[in-house]
């Protein structure tokens, strides 16, 4: 069978490896959190003094559920990508992997509170990770759960970092291209159209803005590399050959 979208596991993964922690509960009690995921799947927290997580004593456990929001840039506005619950037990980064987690966590949220974070001042600002015990999301159309053997079993799409350079680049300077190619495939006009998502399996356009749609462009196989995913998308603008 031709699969035209990645599994829901490699999606989520996907989704939580670009997505920022907005919100951690603790105790029921939910709180603005900033973060970020590591490559392995699990939230990385900068927490300050005087929030609840400080006080949490060396290799202590909490329970805890981290929301996490993915968005799209589309004309300088974020639109929501998909939404994800990681609960699971949070505990202090060991000394040894602080700094690690403080470039990981600047790449996604800048803070100048990861340098201090860094020397290890049990005072001052401190980096937790949430081990996942299972993941709750929604995703387009797709809502369901996760436990932590099916998200640790996948990972995301080997080509993601390939494919968001490629989508940026397309919504920055080829959006008339994308256009009259949709013209095309679709046989009517398509007005505020974006590429939302690229992956190995195929293409999604979003198109409008007050209530949008979204269009699955599968490719006619898989593609493995970042040059055969070049190519695909070459051949999506350009339908008819041209240049």
């Amino acid at each position: 069978m031709h699969v035209t979208v990645p599994p829901i596991s490699e999606r989520v993964r996907g989704l939580a490896l670009t997505a920022v922690p907005t919100h951690v509960s603790l105790d029921g009690t939910a709180h603005a959190a900033r973060g970020a995921v590591d490559e392995t799947g699990r939230p990385l927290l900068l927490v300050r003094p005087g929030e609840p997580l400080h006080a949490l004593a060396g290799q202590d456990e909490a329970v805890v559920t981290v929301d996490l929001t993915a968005t799209r840039a589309l004309a300088g506005i974020d639109h929501p990508r998909g939404l994800l619950k990681i609960q699971g037990w949070v505990q202090a980064v060991s000394p040894g992997d602080v700094r690690d987690a403080a470039v990981t966590i600047a790449a996604r949220c800048p803070d100048e509170s990861l340098f201090a974070a860094v020397e290890n001042d049990p005072a001052g600002p401190r980096l937790f990770q949430v081990d996942v015990a299972q993941v709750i999301y929604l995703t387009g159309q797709e809502s369901g759960m996760l436990d932590a053997e099916d998200y640790f079993g996948a990972g995301p799409d080997p080509l993601l970092e390939a494919a968001e350079r490629m989508l940026a680049h397309v919504n920055d300077s080829h959006r008339d291209q994308l256009h009259g190619a949709l013209n095309t495939l679709l046989g009517h006009p398509v007005r505020d159209a974006w590429l939302w998502e690229l992956d190995r399996y195929g293409a999604t356009v979003r198109s409008g803005i007050e209530d949008p749609t979204l269009i699955r462009l599968p490719w006619p196989s898989p593609v493995s590399a970042p040059h055969a995913l070049e190519r695909a998308v070459a051949a999506l603008l350009c339908p008819h050959g041209g240049r």
